[in-house]
């Protein structure tokens, strides 16, 4: 009997490069089974993973209560559209709700479809309740953002991989340099209609913003009339040691975009989530989605929320977050510049001299751990919160050989 050849991994990626757009550039690892923060490929090697798919993985790969869920919601119902209602739609918003501490939810699907949302409530709010004058409507946001790829969002990024060739561009945006309150001040008019930020820039390379500046932003908006939105979906749900990375400083946003970990490594699941007085603003026919919402996701959405109410996956992140930054932070002047963020959530910068980020993240994957650069000189690590300390561990020993050999 023929034994079925099994393809390689340089057949499953050549696969790749013939038949699929070239708008990502991933490490030469093809991966067939994850389990926990374990993923395996096509050949049997085994890798940690030290990224958790940007956060959507925060619970770690095939965690049993989310497979569970999804698994029991598939032999029911998976997709009605909101021309009907359904049994977990109205449960799953108010649960969301109810973890968060808001009085409303727009379930969505990707994070981008969950800030263009915002954006557009936004708009609405301001013209209906705040008063500014139709079409000029303006929101302030930060410079080396990042909210997502639509045609709207990177009108308004600083990035010029992610512009060029785009345009034209959707006006309506101021963008002020993150970290700079006086700028955002300087930036809000009578028509400011919101102020849009990430509490710590992931794709800028973990950036946490100066104490008091999320504060300042909240009492500016209070000031001013302005909505507060704070782009949650990577820093939200347990990510860095508190439900939102609003909540180290005290500080409530109008509006949070909720994405990522919302869908469990599942399902793509997000929702802007709010006060009833400015998400209250839509009406029938304004803002929808075919999939938004549907059973299937609110039953993925609804597990999750009941793993984050328990306060275990917040605490893990803080108490495992603590001991990582402690390990990274021996690294310093070891191949290491710096590292910045919070809970088990780091940008590793890699001191001059020492390999590109591209170059580190292939050799990391080598030793069996999956990480990736970003802004060509930073390690993005945010392991899942699943994660055991001995892992942790493992990953920052790696990182230590790669950057200090």
């Amino acid at each position: 009997m023929t034994a079925i050849a099994v393809p390689t991994t340089g057949q499953f990626i050549a696969l790749d490069e013939q038949w699929s757009t070239h708008n990502y550039h991933p490490l030469p690892v093809v991966i067939s089974h994850g389990e926990g923060a374990w993923v395996t490929d096509v050949e049997g090697r085994r890798y940690l993973d030290f990224l958790s798919g940007y956060s959507s993985l925060n619970f770690g790969h095939r965690h049993p209560d989310l497979v569970a869920a999804a698994v029991e919601q598939l032999g029911r119902v998976t997709l009605t559209s909101r021309a009907f209602h359904h049994d977990q739609f109205g449960p799953f918003c108010r649960e969301l709700a109810e973890l968060t501490g808001t009085e409303m939810v727009l379930a969505m699907n990707s994070g981008a479809e969950a800030v263009e949302s915002a954006i557009k409530v936004a708009r609405k709010w301001a013209y209906r309740v705040k008063g500014v004058p139709e079409g000029t409507a303006e929101i302030v946001v930060a410079g080396s953002n990042f909210h997502g790829r639509t045609t709207t969002i990177v009108s308004f990024s600083t990035d010029e991989t992610a512009r060029a060739d785009f345009g034209p561009f959707t006006p309506g945006f101021k963008v002020v340099k993150y970290g700079d309150l006086d700028a955002i001040r300087d930036a809000i008019t009578d028509r400011t209609a919101a102020v849009l930020i990430e509490p710590i820039q992931g794709e800028a390379g973990v950036v946490v913003p100066p104490a008091g500046y999320l504060a300042g932003i909240r009492q500016l908006c209070d000031e001013r009339h302005v909505l507060l939105i704070a782009d949650e979906i990577q820093s939200g749900l347990g990510r860095t040691g508190e439900l939102f990375a609003l909540d180290h400083e005290g500080v409530r946003a109008d509006l949070y975009t909720l994405g990522k970990a919302l869908g469990g490594g599942i399902m793509p699941v997000s929702a802007v989530v709010g006060s009833r007085a400015v998400l209250g603003v839509l009406r029938p026919g304004e803002h929808g989605s075919t999939f938004g919402g549907n059973p299937l996701a609110c039953a993925v959405g609804r597990a999750v929320v009941r793993l984050l109410a328990t306060g275990e996956f917040q605490e893990r992140s803080r108490e495992l977050g603590a001991h990582l930054h402690a390990r990274l932070g021996e690294l310093v002047g070891r191949g290491v510049a710096e590292v910045r963020g919070r809970g088990l959530w780091a940008g590793v910068e890699i001191a001059p001299g020492g390999p590109r980020g591209r170059e580190a993240s292939e050799a990391l994957a080598k030793l069996g751990v999956l990480c990736k650069e970003t802004q060509d000189t930073t390690l993005r690590v945010a392991p899942p919160l699943v994660i055991t300390r001995e892992d942790l561990d493992r990953g920052v020993d790696a990182i230590a050989s790669v950057l200090s050999s």
